[in-house]
């Protein structure tokens, strides 16, 4: 007896889905989107450039004070230099003294005065550099007192002043840079919410049909909120492959370590934490503003 074949079955079809892509709305959208995720991701990676710049000279200036050893007629300013770097590196708290010649206070008026620099017979002060421990540093007063002790013709700098000036510097880059941030993702939201209302009345068959059927206004909501949560981490993770592109260009080919006061631009593991958080946060913003705005417009139409 033969024995007839089992019916083949046929592979499972996958249910179209109820808010099909749409190339030619969706493209202008995700791109605008890549450049808004973009531009957060150059403003929050500047501001910590920027604050590290800030954290770097804070540390430089802190841990050293300058002595400027006043040029006086008839004392060898230089035999003074040397003197105030011996008596100040002797001192508890501080961890070297170096003492400056006169050649090198030519060497650091040169950018502005020239290769010519200032006559020999004009006096000019001299600097010693003194550096300090970072456990228990000695205080300007203390080495003032010894200097003074010395006879020495001398002033104390502890740059307390110019650190003070970074670090408002430093923390008015980063307001600026949370303002930026604030505004992009103001206008972020404000673009998809724009996009989901026009989606919304661009598929206004297909949603009065689920209402008809019996669809609840979250079930509609979550449809688009869904959508746009897939198109901000797509637009997420292109403005954030865009941004690393810039900072490795910048990095490697622009010379940043050398751009003196700008920003250090680096790869760090900060910097890989905002660029895997952009798509994310991207993706979270989409979402809630197609949500907030569908259900905004369901609740006014029925």
């Amino acid at each position: 007896m033969t024995q007839t074949p089992p019916p083949a079955t046929s592979a499972p079809v996958r249910p179209a889905p109820l808010l099909p892509a749409d190339s030619s709305r969706d493209r202008p959208l995700f791109v605008v989107a890549a450049i808004l995720v973009f531009l957060a991701c150059l403003a929050a990676l500047g501001a910590r450039g920027a604050w590290t710049v800030a954290d770097g000279w804070v540390a430089d200036l802190s841990g050293h004070m300058t002595i400027q050893i006043l040029p006086l007629e008839g004392r060898d300013a230089e035999a003074d230099a040397a003197r105030a770097a011996e008596i100040a590196a002797a001192l508890p708290g501080v961890r070297g003294a170096t003492a400056g010649s006169r050649a090198e206070a030519d060497a650091l008026l040169e950018p502005w005065l020239g290769s010519e620099g200032l006559p020999d017979d004009l006096p000019v002060p001299l600097l010693v550099d003194v550096e300090l421990t970072q456990t228990s540093p000695a205080e300007a007063q203390a080495i003032a007192a010894a200097l003074d002790a010395e006879g020495l013709p001398a002033r104390i700098d502890d740059h307390s002043r110019w650190s003070e000036a970074v670090v408002r510097t430093a923390r008015l880059a980063r307001l600026m840079a949370l303002g930026l941030l604030t505004l992009i993702a103001g206008a972020a939201a404000g673009v998809i919410a724009f996009a989901a209302r026009a989606s919304l009345a661009a598929r206004q068959d297909v949603v009065d049909a689920l209402h008809l059927v019996g669809a609840q206004d979250g079930y509609i909501a979550r449809l688009f909120e869904l959508r746009f949560f897939i198109l901000g981490i797509k637009a997420g993770i292109a403005g954030a492959f865009i941004a690393l592109a810039i900072v490795i260009l910048v990095i490697y080919g622009g010379g940043s370590r050398n751009a003196g006061f700008l920003p250090v631009w680096t790869v760090t593991w900060w910097d890989g934490a905002v660029l895997l958080l952009a798509p994310v946060l991207a993706g979270l913003i989409a979402a809630l503003s197609a949500r907030l705005a569908v259900s905004n417009d369901l609740k006014a139409r029925w």
